[in-house]
């Protein structure tokens, strides 16, 4: 059975760009590469995001992929943190933009959202223990 989700992966445009906003603005850790078995040339970085989670950026995007509320697939990512007004000063601190100031969600769970350098959005939330995610697990 399934235990948890060990990795999401993203193609990106600049890894140098894409390893600054993951590592300086949201703390991510670098954990290891893989070259392209084929040609030795750099491939994925996987960047530690919590033990066993792993986030894998994949080198040499060249298409965009812009979002749209009418898109079927893939909308955003959502990362839990400690602190959200914490979390955003970082983002800030590291020079990027916060596309949604921190606010209270329908689930009551509070939220912030930024967008990376190649154009995901990331929710960043911080769980009320009111909220329905923290009574499912109760």
């Amino acid at each position: 059975m399934i235990t948890g989700i060990a990795h999401n992966a993203v193609t990106v445009r600049d890894m140098k760009e894409s390893l600054c906003f993951y590592t300086e603005a949201l703390g991510f850790k670098k954990a290891f590469e893989i070259a392209n078995p084929e040609t030795g040339a750099p491939w994925i970085v996987y960047l530690a995001i919590a033990p066993g989670q792993f986030l894998e950026l994949f080198y040499d995007g060249t298409e965009e992929n812009p979002w749209r509320d009418s898109l079927i697939g893939f909308n955003h990512f959502c990362f839990e943190v400690n602190d959200i007004y914490q979390t955003v000063d970082r983002i800030r601190g590291a020079g990027y933009a916060i596309d949604i100031e921190p606010k209270q969600g329908a689930d009551k769970n509070w939220q912030a959202w930024v967008t990376d350098p190649n154009g995901i959005r990331i929710e960043l939330m911080k769980i009320d223990p009111e909220s329905p995610q923290a009574k499912y697990w109760k």
